[in-house]
């Protein structure tokens, strides 16, 4: 505990950004923020359901059009123990010059328009670890590999390349409070040349829309169940998506296609495989008195089975006040097919600049589908976070 303590303190004093006068000089960039996190289950038996705290640390080094960027947390975690430690997130080397920005290494990459939810948004796949009980951007998994981009006024063009693959992390672990059981999953697939993934992205940035078409060679990231294993297979992912205007509220959407995707069978001697067909449409309201409102329907259909057809929807408003120091925010997962809920209830007063303090309330229910098994596991929590 000192030793983590002792390393948190090594973070918070490291210098701060240097604003060089010069553009071919070396520039040095340091940041982070120091946050607490603690959840308790609000039905017997009353037992903690998280209880984490982390350092964050990004450092940047540029000179010229080239640079560096490495981000990590320094954890220590009550619950899980074998999550204590230092985590690596992103490290990568880059070189921009306005048009052309290439990034080689560790690092997040992000498609799509969706809020939370997952169309096209296929490359970084998900930690699982405490399901979505985290700050959704903490929950993203980096991929190691190329990401190559050309950028007009009107148009941009984007290329990447994966050698190794990441796939999601799942809480098979009995002893933590998000288990899903003991399933066994099966061996990644091997580190080959042709097992890797890579795919593009080409966007449109036009008066009154953005748009986008997208192509992707990958794997299931989310392991499917077949004959009790969880198993990978290759896919196709072509997809699209837009984003317009309409005066106060923005209409967003997403499409793609699922080729040759694996499906969940039981006692069958091969892994069966099916196209399926993935849509969302969403609708953003920015009102005045610093209200917003959202709201997204997604519908997935698949060409095989039984169960062909899912839907899943979101809701999110919120609202700012005393100067925008409080922000109150309800934001909620609705299984529509299953009937089930996952709800977070948060409020987030800024002490400081630096300093905020949060609280929240986390509802589960449901009988079947994804959160039928967490359906117990309702919670109220509270954060600090400071920034430096």
């Amino acid at each position: 505990m000192k030793r983590f303590f002792f390393l948190a303190l090594i973070w918070c004093i490291m210098p701060r950004p240097v604003n060089a006068q010069d553009e071919d000089s070396l520039r040095i960039g340091v940041k982070g923020f120091v946050d607490t996190y603690h959840a308790l289950r609000v039905e017997d038996p009353h037992d903690w359901m998280s209880s984490r705290t982390r350092v964050r640390g990004e450092l940047t080094i540029e000179k010229g059009c080239a640079g560096a960027f490495v981000s990590a947390n320094l954890v220590q975690n009550a619950i899980l123990k074998d999550r204590t430690g230092l985590q690596m997130r992103e490290a990568y080397g880059y070189y921009s010059n306005g048009h052309w920005d290439l990034r080689a290494g560790r690092q997040i990459i992000v498609w799509g328009v969706a809020d939370g939810l997952r169309i096209t948004d296929l490359v970084s796949p998900m930690d699982y670890t405490e399901f979505l009980a985290q700050d959704y951007d903490d929950i993203r998994i980096p991929v190691g590999g190329l990401r190559l981009r050309y950028t007009q006024p009107k148009w941009c063009a984007e290329a990447i390349a994966i050698p190794v693959s990441s796939f999601f992390e799942l809480p098979t672990d009995v002893t933590n409070p998000w288990s899903i059981g003991p399933i066994p999953i099966g061996a990644e697939p091997e580190h080959k040349l042709n097992n890797m993934e890579y795919g593009g992205r080409l966007s449109w940035f036009l008066n009154g829309v953005d748009f986008s078409l997208s192509a992707l060679r990958t794997w299931n990231k989310m392991p499917v169940l077949c004959n009790g294993i969880g198993v990978y297979d290759r896919m196709t992912m072509l997809g699209a998506d837009f984003s317009v205007p309409l005066g106060k509220m923005v209409l967003r959407g997403e499409a793609a296609e699922y080729l040759g995707e694996v499906q969940p069978t039981m006692n069958s001697l091969e892994l069966p495989h099916a196209s399926s067909t993935n849509l969302l449409i969403g609708l953003d309201w920015y009102g005045g008195n610093e209200w917003t409102l959202s709201a997204q329907y997604s519908y997935k259909y698949v060409a095989w089975g039984d169960n062909r057809s899912s839907s899943l929807a979101t809701f999110r408003i919120s609202k700012n006040l005393l100067h925008n120091a409080l922000a109150l925010q309800d934001f909620a997962y609705i299984d529509v097919t299953n009937g089930g809920i996952y709800n977070r209830l948060s409020a987030d007063y800024a002490l400081n600049d630096q300093l905020h303090a949060l609280v929240g309330y986390d509802y589960f229910h449901g009988d079947e589908g994804s959160f039928a098994i967490y359906r117990h596991n309702s919670e109220v929590w509270v954060k600090l976070k400071y920034s430096f």
